[in-house]
């Protein structure tokens, strides 16, 4: 054959292999408001970027007729590009041949790229759109799964891995996005569970659509699964982008600083003013994030699950920071399981991959009742506890109104290795509030007083006494707990400042197989 047929044979089979499971198949994910794999693919890289692997893989069976149906890539597009010019390497899951249903090949593309990325240590981008195992290749398939699940095992803390769920996602393969770092759901188009409606209605008799087990809002508000629920795909793509700037190559790389023309010294004047002078009021937390950050902007991470504690990423004078926030808007701020559960994950992720963690703290406590005990709020308190002690990145920790009992020490206090611990002028940190500490204090004085007014103005005049004594940064300021109290309006330069003296910091825990935290 001619040099040039061969050439044209080449261009024929790539021509073959970029339509998938052919035009009317296209045009069906099209009309679902989805796109395609390729199409993914090119949203989210740079032009022209994009160095595709694999393209000519096919199945290998030849059970139940298979042997007939062949496509080439398989089911799965992989390979790397870039995003803002950095190496990512990516696979995008095609709905258009065979429902996207996973086999012995096609997890193998999967794992060549995932091996690849932690070679050169570059972030892992899945796009996930499958009806699940390709039923008819059985153990394979299976085994196919668990080969991507044990790669996601070892590379997590060592490269960033981010799932975008852009439509079904079932069964077992709910397991490798739930392994990653960042999982993104499109509302409407996915959904994610381990068993679908109809299992549901013959094992336990409940009726339950796609939507309701397990679509979008489920896994972002109720179950925590999800980080971010998008409108649509393009959304979501955005999202991943954005998330990167924020983010190393890898856990032996630091985040990128990037120059930023926001003054450090810029005042922030309605800080000053922003508590409620009634220690009960509430305010928005992320008003105080939006004022203090580079150009007011804050990616927020995991906003509608657990919405008593903020998690995201912002920039102090370019430089990449997580920040936690406890939320005074909603519960008063207060820490429970998923609070808990949602800040700890989030601190050992920014630990792993060498980003600074700043805290801002106004929480009351621990939520009490039956409740919360008997689903193990000691454990999962203990895991946000044993996230700030462990982690050796930069911890810059600001004390803005609240700081009771337990709670005040798991909050990056400087007794987990807080670095830089400031507080402001109305922060009150005690063992407890006021109002509970009388009730405790002087419970043998309240019981001998009958009248009710006169009981009053006592309990008036010791929770004024407690409030002298307790119920500010200046005792904990006495000891060393507290670095410095500072004026509100200042917040961002002293954080700035403190990340600027921290970044040589090096910090170590002791060898170890790996640690044993509360699960």
């Amino acid at each position: 054959m001619p040099i040039k047929d061969k050439i044209k044979e080449l261009m024929d089979m790539r021509a073959k292999a970029r339509l998938g499971g052919g035009i009317e198949r296209i045009e069906a994910q099209h009309q679902k408001g989805k796109y395609t794999a390729r199409e993914r693919i090119e949203m989210l890289l740079d032009e022209g970027s994009f160095e595709e692997f694999d393209m000519f893989v096919t199945h290998r069976s030849v059970d139940f007729g298979l042997e007939k149906q062949t496509y080439l890539s398989d089911g799965v597009i992989t390979g790397y590009g870039t995003v803002d010019g950095r190496l990512v390497y990516v696979f995008s899951q095609d709905f258009t041949v065979f429902g996207g249903s996973l086999s012995e090949m096609y997890a193998q593309k999967i794992c060549k790229v995932m091996d690849q990325a932690m070679k050169v240590g570059a972030p892992i981008i899945g796009f996930n759109d499958s009806g699940g195992a390709r039923i008819q290749e059985g153990v394979k398939s299976l085994g196919g799964y668990a080969d991507i699940f044990q790669r996601n095992i070892m590379a997590s803390g060592v490269v960033p891995q981010i799932s975008a769920i852009f439509g079904p996602c079932a069964g077992g393969a709910v397991y490798s996005p739930a392994l990653t770092d960042f999982t993104i759901m499109s509302k409407g188009t996915s959904y994610m569970f381990v068993t679908g409606p109809k299992v549901v209605k013959t094992v336990t008799g409940e009726v339950v659509t796609e939507e309701e087990l397990g679509g979008a809002s489920v896994h972002t508000i109720k179950s925590g699964v999800a980080h971010f629920m998008v409108e649509n795909e393009k959304e979501g793509i955005m999202i991943i982008r954005k998330l990167l700037t924020y983010l190393p190559q890898n856990n032996m790389e630091d985040p990128i600083v990037t120059i930023c023309d926001d003054p450090i010294n810029r005042l922030e004047d309605s800080l000053n003013e922003i508590i409620p002078e009634n220690p009960n009021k509430p305010y928005d937390v992320k008003d105080v994030i939006h004022a203090i950050v580079d150009f007011n902007e804050f990616l927020e991470v995991q906003r509608n699950y657990a919405p008593n504690i903020i998690t995201g990423y912002a920039k102090f004078n370019g430089q990449p920071v997580g920040i936690v926030a406890n939320q005074p808007n909603y519960l008063a701020g207060v820490l429970d399981i998923n609070a808990s559960r949602k800040a700890a994950r989030f601190v050992r992720f920014c630990d792993a991959f060498n980003i600074p963690i700043v805290t801002l703290v106004d929480v009351p406590g621990f939520l009490p009742g039956t409740a919360q005990e008997y689903g193990g709020i000691i454990l999962h308190g203990a895991k946000l506890l044993y996230a700030y002690g462990e982690a050796t990145v930069p911890k810059v920790t600001i004390i803005l109104r609240k700081a009771y009992g337990g709670a005040y020490d798991v909050m990056s206090s400087k007794h987990l290795r807080g670095d830089i611990n400031y507080a402001w002028p109305m922060a009150e940190i005690a063992v407890m509030g006021p109002k509970g500490a009388i009730e405790v204090l002087h419970a043998k004085e309240l019981r001998a007083i009958e009248d009710s007014e006169e009981r009053a103005k006592f309990v008036l005049e010791k929770e004024h006494e407690y409030k002298e004594k307790f119920a500010n940064p200046y005792v904990a300021a006495k000891f060393g707990y507290i670095d410095d109290v500072i004026e509100p309006r200042n917040s961002r330069f002293r954080i700035i400042r403190a990340l600027q003296m921290l970044s040589t910091k090096k910090d170590y825990n002791p060898p170890k197989k790996h640690s044993n935290l509360p699960l």
